[in-house]
């Protein structure tokens, strides 16, 4: 993986998996960041890249890569750099949506709610174990109570009566295939701010043998991917049909009734600190975390006005648009170096000018 800083200096120590490349003055890191993820440049590092489980490069290796010229670095440049403002600009948007949810419930910047955790919580045997099941005293810290008193002090409800909860299926590791197949989501394959490819996927023959289940385990528009193993609590709301089906550590959520809830505003709430200590407080206390679809259906949701919902919703719908406006701009970035070096670059330049 390639990261660009765009800062001139950053505050960190870098493991001994990752190398530094600093370019010589007058070279372009746009550009050269630009060929290195593009087809060209990534045939280049497989090729050069060592080891069976886990692939790596050596300084030599990287040091050896080949970087061809091309006469209009700077122009691929600039369409880099206003991808960059673009997804800046997209953070900046989710940002404001979070903050006006947590303004509408009484969260932001409210002294009253410190949420931590205080002094010792003292509960009797009858509030505690017989009342939740739970004896562990991590369960228990004053946090909790205060973000859940908080939220059921005003409009709110229990995430089992404002979705359908639907949950997946887990074929087994036999099943899984690296190259062909119906692409298999899982948790590490997704977060609040979208999908990646799939590393896996599941066989024709298990396809085939399950087909009618599949069929109906396809996520739609307007399903929220929501995980319960691992990272839990990470919501995602699908904005066009998945392409496959999920892992049965992501549960789907689908909205009963969208003039109670808009799923862009629920979507939000669910990866907020109002649910994130929900699930910290319910899975909290194992190696793997596992939250338990019985909890989750427990799960408290601020309800706020209608309208206020819209509002935060089209501030998460500008975020995300802009987003993929700054994915498809360094799309065309590494398309034009693509074809700078295999076509020329006068039908490179003439693709970047008519798709900037």
């Amino acid at each position: 993986m390639l990261v660009l800083s765009r800062k001139s200096i950053y505050p960190v120590v870098l493991i001994k998996n990752l190398a530094i490349l600093r370019l010589k003055k007058g070279i372009s890191p746009y550009y050269i960041s630009t060929l290195l993820t593009s087809k060209i440049g990534r045939d280049q590092i497989n090729r050069c890249s060592t080891g069976n489980v886990q692939q790596w490069l050596n300084l030599e290796a990287i040091s050896n890569l080949k970087i061809p010229s091309i006469s209009f670095s700077k122009a691929i440049e600039s369409v880099v750099k206003e991808a960059h403002k673009l997804i800046e600009t997209s953070n900046n948007t989710y940002t404001t949506a979070e903050q006006l949810l947590l303004f509408n419930i009484g969260l932001l910047g409210n002294k009253e709610i410190p949420l931590h955790d205080g002094k010792t919580n003292i509960k009797s045997f009858k509030e505690s174990f017989f009342k939740t099941g739970r004896l562990d005293a991590e369960y228990y810290q004053k946090k909790y109570e205060q973000i859940i008193n908080h939220i059921v002090s005003k409009k709110h409800d229990t995430l089992i009566n404002l979705v359908k909860i639907t949950k997946s299926i887990e074929p087994g590791s036999d099943n899984y295939s690296e190259d062909e197949g119906l692409p298999f989501y899982r948790v590490a394959d997704y977060n609040k701010f979208g999908l990646s490819e799939p590393d896996k996927k599941l066989t024709d023959s298990f396809v085939n043998d399950n087909k009618e289940q599949i069929k109906k385990l396809k996520p739609k528009t307007g399903t929220i991917l929501f995980s319960k193993d691992g990272s839990v609590g990470t919501a995602y709301l699908l904005r066009k049909d998945l392409p496959g089906v999920t892992s049965g550590a992501i549960l789907h959520l689908k909205v009963k009734d969208e003039k109670e809830i808009v799923p862009e505003y629920l979507t939000l709430a669910l990866n907020s600190k109002l649910v994130q200590m929900q699930a910290e407080r319910d899975a909290g206390g194992s190696i793997i975390l596992h939250w338990r679809k019985e909890e989750i259906e427990k799960v408290v949701v601020p309800i706020i006005d209608f309208k206020k919902q819209q509002q935060i919703a089209s501030f998460v719908e500008e975020s995300f648009h802009l987003k993929a406006e700054s994915e498809i701009l360094l799309e065309v970035a590494k398309k034009a170096v693509e074809m700078a070096i295999e076509e020329g670059e006068g039908e490179a330049m003439e693709y970047l000018k008519a798709n900037k």
